[in-house]
């Protein structure tokens, strides 16, 4: 099994910037797309962004908009997002995810951080 971990969550004003962190631990030798969702009260989880084992290729939801940024470090078995110009509406909570190729289901999923977002 692979299990997620998540950090760096917390409340920031708008305009502000946090980075998250995903540490993974069991299984972590699979070449695994790793990634970020996110749930917001009252809406549905949506993808924020994912990166491939080797970090070639990203990609991100376009409410992304250049603000934030993926990257991971296999060394380390940690994903990472850097999270920049903060608006209210990113105020969610931010689920990092594992998968063994882009055809799989998110088989993993951590346990979620909270990131708030003051107007």
């Amino acid at each position: 099994q692979v299990r997620l971990v998540e950090s760096g969550g917390g409340l920031v004003q708008a305009g502000g910037s946090l980075r998250l962190s995903c540490a993974a631990s069991g299984r972590t030798g699979s070449r695994y797309l790793m990634g970020w969702f996110r749930q917001a009260p009252g809406k549905d989880r949506e993808f924020v962004a994912e990166i491939t084992w080797s970090g070639r290729n990203i990609y991100y939801a376009d409410f992304v908009k250049g603000r934030f940024t993926i990257s991971r470090d296999n060394a380390k078995n940690t994903l990472y997002l850097q999270m920049n110009s903060l608006k209210f509406e990113d105020t969610a909570v931010y689920y990092c995810t594992a998968r063994s190729t882009p055809l799989s289901a998110y088989e993993y999923w951590g346990q979620g951080t909270q990131v708030t977002v003051s107007s």
